[in-house]
């Protein structure tokens, strides 16, 4: 079939999914269990209780294949979905590749990213259940402002702690989370228990996500009228991103195209998984083989140079256990621009693929991934956020290896997010005046080490 000459593939409304896939249903392996930190078993819904509403917890242990999306987050969803796929001719040009580049961009978001996918449920499946505040960690920013918009959407009060590092380096992201009714603290704060304790150990710490979670979640397990609602990591927030695999599969059915490489950069695994997902579904049925690559940043490699094991998903040790590929829950990654990448361990289901062969995963140091990020945005028009420079520079890496093949593949990516509010981190680059950080750095070995050191002692 000869390949279309289109642009864009566009959905109508119409054709918007209408379920989540659910990929606990078809996992050839049953993923670890989570387990109570005190006891050392299973989890269960009272568990959970404090935190979530009863729908997001069963949403987190549902076994069935697919979870109806309700019309009132679907009403909310035609803001900007179906979001557009689109063919990268002019980036294929560039590079003389023989492979055919699509991108499914989520940029097109009242926030700029994929993370209003979840922040809307989570948003009306708290305010159903008679929650009036919701708290929440964010890095980059995306995440804090997909949430204060959602929270918007149901007239529920939004509070958020941004890691120090991205409040600095990105203050319009938190005016525009104030704009979308938002509260903004730095983490750590001197506002909870959690960012005290940090701040007597580090007076100039630069945080993490991992911190800014525990902040988050003391406050809201102290008032019975606030929840905490997380952007990444946990099953019922990769469950939510799946409308974007959902919408990528139909696409490209639509120019009877299928991948052969599927990219996408890895942080907590929520953006990675939404597209990964439905494909891996349709892999193990025998519709499709695409290779299925993660790629996350050399300096907080958690898929790549991580141990397997179970740990808190929060600095201060207040989360469940789960077990992940961590580099340790207090390790505190170096503070590249890429802030939505820097967390210490990887999606429980996402490192359970890894673990059983079903995925790849690379990392790659902030220069190259800069340096595909200017190229792509001189030759498709879109700046892109840090965070997905990342799979650029894997997607450049492989077209550019086709090149030399001739092989004429057909590549995916999610481009999940703008980076109209990272001109700060594209301004360092232009100047050169960005560091890399990579494993190869004994520093980087040496506080890893001491943080795995710290892993919670679980029975087998």
């Amino acid at each position: 079939m000869t390949p279309s000459p289109q642009t864009k593939i566009l959905l109508p409304e119409s054709d918007q999914p209408t379920r989540w896939y659910n990929i606990l249903h078809d996992l050839p392996t049953p993923p670890p269990a989570v387990l109570h930190p005190g006891t050392g078993d299973p989890v269960g819904p009272d568990d959970l209780a404090p935190l979530f509403p009863m729908d997001l917890i069963l949403q987190e242990v549902a076994q069935e294949q697919y979870v109806e999306i309700p019309g009132e987050v679907l009403d909310v969803y035609r803001l900007w979905r179906p979001s557009p796929l689109f063919r990268a001719h002019r980036l294929e040009k560039a590079l003389g590749t023989p492979a055919r580049i699509y991108y499914k961009y989520e940029g097109v978001s009242p926030a700029g990213s994929h993370k209003p996918n979840t922040a809307v449920p989570q948003a009306f499946y708290n305010a159903k259940a008679g929650i009036k505040k919701l708290t929440t960690e964010t890095g980059a920013g995306q995440w804090g402002t997909a949430l204060a918009f959602a929270c918007s959407q149901y007239e529920l009060e939004c509070e958020v702690w941004q890691v120090r590092a991205s409040y600095d380096q990105k203050p319009y992201r938190r005016t525009m989370i104030e704009t979308f009714g938002g509260t903004v603290h730095p983490s750590p704060s001197d506002l909870t228990k959690a960012g005290r304790t940090i701040l007597d150990q580090d007076p100039d710490s630069t945080g993490s996500l991992g911190i800014a979670i525990s902040e988050a979640v003391e406050v809201a397990a102290q008032d019975p009228h606030t929840n905490y609602a997380l952007g990444s990591v946990l099953n019922h927030v990769l469950l939510h991103q799946t409308v974007i695999g959902e919408e990528a599969l139909l696409q490209l059915a639509l120019v009877g195209e299928k991948p052969d490489l599927l990219v996408g950069c890895t942080g907590g695994g929520s953006n990675f998984g939404g597209l990964a997902f439905p494909f891996l579904r349709e892999k193990w049925a025998g519709a499709m083989s695409p290779t299925v690559r993660a790629v996350e940043p050399a300096s907080c490699p958690s898929l790549t140079q991580g141990t397997y094991a179970y740990d808190f998903g929060d600095t201060l040790g207040m989360t469940p256990l789960m077990k992940m590929h961590t580099l340790g829950h207090d390790f505190v990654p170096d503070p590249i621009h890429a802030g939505g990448l820097r967390y210490h361990g990887m999606s429980p289901l996402i490192s359970h693929l890894y673990e059983n062969g079903e995925l790849e995963a690379v990392a790659k140091k902030q220069s190259e991934c800069f340096a595909a990020g200017v190229l792509f945005a001189r030759t498709e028009g879109i700046v892109p956020a840090p965070e997905p420079t990342h799979a650029l520079a894997a997607m450049v890496e492989e077209a550019l290896a086709c090149k030399e093949s001739g092989e004429e593949k057909v590549i995916l990516t999610a481009l999940c997010g703008h980076g109209h509010l990272d001109l700060a981190a594209y301004d360092a680059y232009l100047r050169g005046d960005l560091v890399d950080h990579s494993w190869d750095d004994t520093e980087l070995q040496q506080a890893v080490a001491g943080a795995l050191a710290k892993l919670p002692a679980v029975s087998s």
